[in-house]
């Protein structure tokens, strides 16, 4: 399991194992490193440097310090929408794509929906479902299931479409049927596509809280970010930012490291 995230056995359980993944993303960490620089030189030695909207280095990590047991949490309050939203997205678009993929009739039933229901804007519900839901809480995450729902559904869909013939035809001849094909069969062959649809269905869900919690939220790290710009603390604001930032990425990373131990058959 341990080549699963790309490091051989020795790096994982050497005591340098933090200086190897730091060498594994050196031109990630390059480009960081570059950017904070600019930004810095930006401040110091630019008329950007005299603009409030784009506070200094130094101002916004200073507030990112005194901020954190608030963003710490705003970060509960987001993951209280995020985690049910998207875990129900994943469940229901798994489910409902490999079965629309795999069988005609629901195939029939669903596909054509999903080209008119999917591109569709998830924001575009967004004063609705707080309009008719009895609480901003079931409204945001009905806001992020849907944002997360259609990129899984298309992905299982296209799983189920991609199973070779002679998986199919070796499944019927050893009597698999029902549930058994789909959990031995279908699921494992399509799990691939459907981690790609959940990585893309990640992404629009922290969008979708973030423009979520904009509208009506007493906490989360989207409040967190408005409260601070509407009164002009932009330091506080560009803290928010990142911390957000860095937020999402460590849950994408979270995600593809399961990845990998799932699709252990599959690994890179």
């Amino acid at each position: 399991m341990s080549e699963s995230i790309g490091l051989p056995v020795s790096a994982l359980h050497s005591p340098r194992r933090p200086w190897a993944l730091l060498w594994r993303y050196r031109e990630s960490l390059l480009l960081w490193l570059v950017l904070f620089a600019l930004w810095e030189l930006a401040s110091r030695y630019t008329p950007l440097g005299d603009n409030p909207l784009i506070p200094s280095p130094q101002a916004t990590f200073k507030a990112l310090g005194e901020s954190l047991p608030e963003l710490w949490k705003g970060t509960l309050s987001s993951f209280a929408i995020l985690l049910p939203g998207f875990a129900l997205a994943v469940l229901l678009g798994g489910g409902l794509g490999l079965w629309g993929g795999s069988r005609e009739r629901a195939g029939r039933i669903w596909l054509p929906f999903a080209r008119v229901a999917a591109p569709i804007p998830p924001t575009i519900y967004i004063p609705y479902a707080i309009a008719i839901l009895p609480t901003f809480l079931l409204s945001a995450i009905f806001i992020v299931f849907i944002g997360a729902f259609w990129p899984v559904f298309q992905s299982a869909v296209s799983g189920a479409h991609g199973l070779d013939r002679r998986y199919q035809d070796n499944a019927r001849t050893l009597g698999l049927r029902g549930w058994r094909y789909y959990r031995l069969v279908l699921l494992p062959a399509a799990l691939p596509h459907i981690f790609s649809g959940m990585a893309v269905g990640l992404g629009f869900s922290f969008i979708l809280l973030t423009v979520a919690e904009l509208f009506g939220a007493n906490a989360g790290l989207g409040r967190f970010i408005q409260y601070y710009a509407d009164f002009a603390d932009y330091p506080r604001m560009v803290a928010g930012i990142l911390y957000t930032g860095l937020v999402t990425f460590l849950c994408m990373s979270l995600l593809d490291l399961s990845r990998r131990r799932v699709l252990f058959w599959s690994r890179r």
